[in-house]
């Protein structure tokens, strides 16, 4: 009956040790997904920035060019 419950222990503790190789990985993974997407997400800050200056200062050329008519 020990020898069981010493196998039974063994195989849980195994079955943990795998679990926990596998959320370590998936971990990882996920941390390195994150970092991308935030990086990413800075780019299309910094892009939605330019654009926005980029269509106000044409707005402010057509004004001074429809002023000027």
């Amino acid at each position: 009956m020990a020898n069981f419950d010493l196998d039974r222990l063994e195989q849980q503790v195994h079955a943990l040790i795998q679990l926990n190789r596998r959320l370590r990985d998936e971990n990882a993974s996920l941390r390195a997904r994150q970092e991308s997407l935030v990086a990413e997400r800075s780019e299309l800050i910094e892009k939605t920035e330019q654009a926005r200056s980029r269509v106000e200062a044409m707005l402010s050329r057509l004004r001074a060019m429809e002023e000027n008519l």
